[in-house]
């Protein structure tokens, strides 16, 4: 698996992935219309880019097969780095891609932008994603109950931490 800098294609690959409506509101919050359209994407982007210093990276197989994403930033006055919208290509979920994909997404954290630790939010309902980060080292750190409402449910919010 590679890491690489998001390119404006692979936004036509992971809309592709988001065809649910809840599975979409646990990716981002709500934070990015429904359905995800490529001008909308590639907006939000350039938005939280300029905003919080959000940068976009794209998993690949080692054949360029695009099978992840996710943004990074990091906050210099804490030296914390922060995973936004992590997301999996679906038929690829449960085979290990999620956890070699943050194992690189820590690691650039720490060998690159020099942040003691990463941290990472998740809905205390995505179960199999909070599995998957803590196969990774991130430990819980904080839970807020009832942070977001879809529809007729209410998530918790909880914040995830992996240290140097």
């Amino acid at each position: 698996m590679k890491l690489r800098p998001f390119m404006a294609d692979d936004s036509d690959v992971i809309k592709q992935w988001d065809n649910d409506e809840r599975v979409h509101n646990l990716w981002c919050a709500g934070r990015m219309d429904y359905p995800l359209e490529r001008e909308n994407f590639q907006s939000f982007l350039a938005d939280i880019a300029k905003r919080h210093g959000d940068t976009p990276f794209t998993a690949t197989t080692d054949s360029g097969e695009v099978i992840g994403f996710f943004c990074y930033s990091l906050n210099t006055l804490t030296n914390e780095g922060m995973l936004k919208f992590v997301i999996i290509d679906p038929e690829h979920r449960g085979m290990g891609y999620g956890r070699e994909m943050l194992k690189l997404a820590v690691k650039y954290a720490f060998e690159i932008t020099k942040a003691e630790a990463v941290h990472l939010n998740v809905f205390t309902v995505n179960a199999g994603a909070k599995k998957c980060y803590e196969s990774v080292g991130f430990t819980e750190r904080e839970t807020v109950p009832d942070a977001f409402t879809y529809k007729d449910e209410a998530w918790g919010r909880c914040n995830m931490i992996i240290r140097r």
